[in-house]
């Protein structure tokens, strides 16, 4: 293999949400047999330095679920953003059914003043109407959301579309813990033609450009790299991580990841807490 494309949430970072040492060495070992070590996560770019910067690994960053490609001085190579209007009619529509969301773009994740006031209001009702669930799953859940760096805080999206402000939007992020809401948003958004809809979650929908795909992103950035897409791998655990995995030459699942992930991969490697992507450059490939 001459490139190995690695999500982060799930598979390189374990539970505590950080890369293993295990891991890191695998990755420095990777880069010194000269294997191109590609990050694709469904996190903005500015979050993926600030885990790697104090590791002192530097590699080429898939970010925003596909939208946006780095290289590894941190130049953009590649963006694709959603069309401005339709944007704005996505969060319009996502604030006035109350769901806490994330807009990703190329300076900060905008998201609401009263997002984790929404989230526990919706903890509060889901507890009444399912009081044997385990509520610490839900709020490892959410916690999960408030691990992300370049956070910033608006009392309403059309804060967003000001006069004079030039965003560009790359990822829309809906999440909640009630069911029928997860299933209105697929449902709203599942057959449009300009939006790719993914999962990184069990409890969120991410809406993206039509052409921002972790598949097609690594099919552009391996023809950029010139090595032929037969000898790439990539390893995830989500519903997001699918086109990439089917994309690469080998796609690996992690041992924690969905089954129907699993189901479609080429092979199956250890979990996330099992330093599952040191085990697959080890064993598996």
């Amino acid at each position: 293999m001459k490139l190995i494309a690695i999500d982060l949430d799930g598979t390189l970072l374990n539970s505590k949400h950080r890369v293993s040492l295990e891991n890191e060495n695998a990755l420095r070992q990777a880069q010194q047999d000269g294997i191109e070590v590609v990050v694709s996560t469904g996190r903005a770019y500015f979050d993926v330095v600030s885990i790697f910067e104090p590791l002192g690994i530097k590699t080429w960053v898939i970010s925003a679920n596909g939208a946006v490609i780095h290289d590894t001085d941190g130049r953009l190579y590649h963006q694709e953003t959603i069309e401005k209007q339709r944007a704005y009619e996505i969060l319009s529509w996502l604030e006035s059914e109350n769901y806490y969301y994330e807009v990703f773009t190329g300076s900060a994740i905008y998201t609401p003043q009263q997002g984790r006031e929404l989230l526990e209001i919706e903890l509060d009702r889901f507890k009444s109407a399912n009081p044997e669930a385990d509520l610490a799953v839900l709020k490892q859940a959410a916690e999960v959301q408030y691990t992300q760096s370049g956070f910033a805080y608006i009392d309403s999206f059309q804060e967003l579309f000001e006069p004079g402000r030039q965003l560009d939007f790359y990822n829309i992020l809906g999440f909640s813990f009630f069911k029928e809401k997860l299933e209105a948003g697929w449902k709203r958004y599942e057959h449009a033609d300009d939006l790719t809809l993914v999962s990184s979650a069990e409890h969120n929908f991410e809406l993206t450009a039509r052409k921002a795909s972790k598949g097609q992103a690594l099919k552009k950035l391996a023809a950029r790299l010139n090595i032929p897409i037969e000898e790439t791998a990539a390893v995830g655990d989500s519903l997001n991580d699918k086109s990439m995995l089917e994309a690469a030459g080998k796609g690996v699942a992690m041992g924690n990841a969905r089954e129907d992930i699993k189901v479609m991969a080429d092979a199956v490697t250890l979990t996330n807490d099992e330093h599952g992507v040191a085990h697959m450059m080890k064993n598996l490939l």
